[in-house]
């Protein structure tokens, strides 16, 4: 998104700052003098309404920038904490000639950051700036070109996958110089293709995008080069900006830029999310497929017979390893993912695989002064050997050092290994940086404490504030945690649902904390008779932009999500019901196991406070304005059964609402 009318330009004069600039004050004082006449003066003067809240985060925002340091700024739905953040994002990038970052908890909220009625338009049209915002969108959100040719080879499928390519740019498949910039192959290009379908022809972790002769016609790689030359926001996931965190010397080392460019500031919107997103990003994926491709492509050069031994070792050990991994795991319950048990036997095999990965890299070593390898493929496959070598020596540590799992794939199984801790990784990789970051959220604290949070990601030092909603919610919301015979199970419960929906007309939102919730979920829908006209729409049907424009335009319709308890902003008549289909607590997955072990009390400093956190964010989805109002149906089962839970819950309701039967 570019909401500049002319060329961008990298460096700003001083005439480019949105206020008369006096080199002999501080410049932060300055803006902060400004921030406060947009708030007091200018916005008002357009029709918006003096918040105080907004006005007294602004005034918090001012320190953290001044003297570099992290800040949590919780403020309540309502407040106007983007406008806040994002005018000193602003002004603060043009002082130090470096782009902002803000990194969004995932592409939906990224989308309702940039959309045409969102808060950087607003901001650029009623105070008059032109305001350089450019996407970073993660690279799961690009087409591949390599794997639609081999979905329109296969053609086993229902999808047209030759009128896809049809219509791609003429520049794609032609070997004439490019003459401009033409974004394409973004996921919300392809509305018609449900998740599966899009999984199909995106990139995804196993694309070895350094060898692929299609790299410079990459819809990815052409928007890259784009985005670095934002001159005022770089907008990204935090997926994506903790992978360029994960890649920067890696990529550095092979000589390519860092997936973003230096930046002035790091705004982590719903930052409360940001420690998933770590072990995300700083773990590693392996099929043994993919590594097999990778290491006979050393074979398909002149090398020496010791080296070749070797490598035909090595797929031999990986497939026995492999094989050893699909012997030794757990079913986890509600989770495709497959916790592993670490053996004795299955340590041997991993050990067994990362000695001879240890002397093919020796054996390279005297390859690469020999130069009979490639140099630019020696180097990538010198540098998957390392993080190879890196996640595999996890297992070498003591057992809470390491969170893996296994689960399966088209291609075989798929090893997946982490970090059981970020914390060092972050404080080391982002928190010792001299630079302001903003964790901005309406729920971060847990009891009025920031510090389980703080905690969490390795920060030692701060700034915090928190305010309330200005919203009456007292006036504007009803909680209800409806009553049905527990015997009944699902049937119970579904039709509960069906009498709160037929109540609002539709209008609903309702979230899932799993995926097969919704499946089961959706199934059953089909054969209620009462909601026979209604109006249905389930996340992984569409690309999700395409689903919230859907739900918001079609009044009397229900919108089912997994991962839209955060960022969706939907105001007025479309959304007076949010359905809590059960209370979100964390999986049993290996990567919420690993956290568990860790602490004394599992359900106290782990389960609840996760569960409370995203309870909140649910229910902040009902009331997005002063003159919205509804409801908010809480669907979990221990609200009955656990006094304790039920109590939790009533203490974060929004001020003066009382849960109700």
């Amino acid at each position: 998104m570019n909401l500049r009318s002319k060329k961008a330009e990298v460096f700003y004069n001083v005439e480019s700052y949105p206020f008369s600039y006096d080199p002999g004050t501080p410049f932060i004082q300055q803006a902060a003098d400004w921030v406060a006449d947009v708030f007091y003066e200018l916005l008002p003067e357009a029709g918006f309404e003096v918040r105080d809240e907004q006005i007294y985060m602004a005034f918090q925002l001012e320190k953290a920038f001044a003297d570099k340091q992290i800040i949590f700024a919780e403020a309540g739905v309502g407040t106007g904490k983007t406008l806040a953040y994002l005018l000193y994002a602003v002004c603060y990038a043009r002082y130090t000639r470096k782009p902002a970052v803000i990194a969004c908890a995932d592409e939906s909220l990224i989308e309702q950051l940039v959309k045409p009625e969102g808060d950087i338009a607003k901001l650029a049209r009623h105070l008059d700036l032109i305001i350089d915002a450019r996407l970073g969108k993660s690279p799961d959100q690009y087409l591949c070109l390599k794997k639609l040719d081999l979905a329109r080879m296969e053609a086993n499928s229902d999808i047209n996958w030759e009128e896809i390519a049809a219509g791609l740019p003429g520049f794609v498949n032609s070997s004439a110089p490019m003459q401009a910039f033409h974004a394409y192959g973004d996921r919300r290009d392809y509305p018609q293709l449900n998740d599966e379908q899009w999984n199909t022809i995106n990139w995804d972790p196993f694309q070895d995008c350094f060898t692929c002769d299609r790299r410079h016609r990459c819809g990815q790689t052409l928007s890259r080069d784009y985005y670095r030359r934002a001159a005022d926001i770089i907008i990204c996931s935090h997926d994506y900006y903790l992978e360029h965190v994960w890649t920067y010397e890696g990529r550095k080392r092979e000589g390519q830029l860092p997936l973003l460019p230096e930046h002035s500031s790091v705004v982590f919107d719903e930052g409360h999310l940001l420690e998933s997103a770590a072990m995300k990003a700083f773990g590693y994926k392996m099929k043994h497929t993919t590594f097999e491709g990778l290491i006979t492509r050393l074979l398909q050069n002149e090398i020496r017979e010791s080296l070749a031994v070797l490598i035909d070792e090595a797929i031999v050990q990986s497939e026995v390893m492999f094989d050893a991994f699909g012997q030794s795991n757990l079913h986890v319950a509600g989770s495709d993912r497959r916790e592993i048990v670490l053996t004795g036997a299955l340590l041997s095999e991993v050990r067994r695989f990362r000695d001879i990965i240890s002397a093919i890299e020796e054996e390279l070593v005297f390859e690469g002064e020999l130069y009979t390898l490639d140099h630019y493929q020696l180097r990538i496959v010198e540098e998957h050997m390392e993080m190879l070598q890196k996640a595999l020596l996890l297992f070498e540590q003591p057992e809470s050092s390491v969170i893996s799992w296994v689960e399966d794939s088209p291609e075989g199984l798929m090893l997946s290994v982490m970090p059981g801790t970020v914390k060092e990784m972050l404080k080391n990789q982002v928190f010792h940086l001299r630079m302001p970051v903003v964790f901005s959220s309406a729920t971060m604290a847990v009891e009025r404490s920031f510090r389980y949070l703080a905690d969490s990601l390795g920060i030692e030092s701060f700034l915090s504030f928190s305010v309330d909603s200005p919203y009456a919610y007292q006036e504007q919301m009803e909680v209800l945690a409806p009553q049905w015979p527990l015997a009944d199970g699902f049937d119970g419960k579904m039709k509960e649902a069906v009498r709160f929906l037929q109540q609002t007309g539709g209008r609903a939102l309702i979230l899932f904390p799993t995926r097969e919730e919704l499946l089961q979920f959706k199934e059953r829908t089909g054969l209620e008779p009462m909601l026979k006209g209604m109006s249905f729409y389930y996340e992984g049907d569409r690309e999700i932009s395409h689903l919230i424009s859907a739900f918001q335009q079609e009044e009397e319709s229900v919108l089912c999500a997994v991962s839209l308890w955060e960022g969706l902003d939907i105001p007025g008549p479309s959304l007076m019901n949010v359905m809590i289909w059960s209370l979100p607590f964390p999986p049993l997955d290996p990567v919420f196991n690993a956290r568990r072990k860790a602490v004394d009390d599992p359900f106290q400093e782990v389960d609840m406070p996760y569960m409370l956190l995203r309870l909140r964010q649910g229910i902040g989805r009902l009331i997005r304005s002063r003159d919205d109002s509804g409801i908010v149906v809480l669907m979990g089962e221990e609200l009955r059964t656990q006094p304790e839970v039920r109590e939790k819950v009533r203490s974060v309701l929004p001020k003066g609402v009382e849960l109700k039967p």
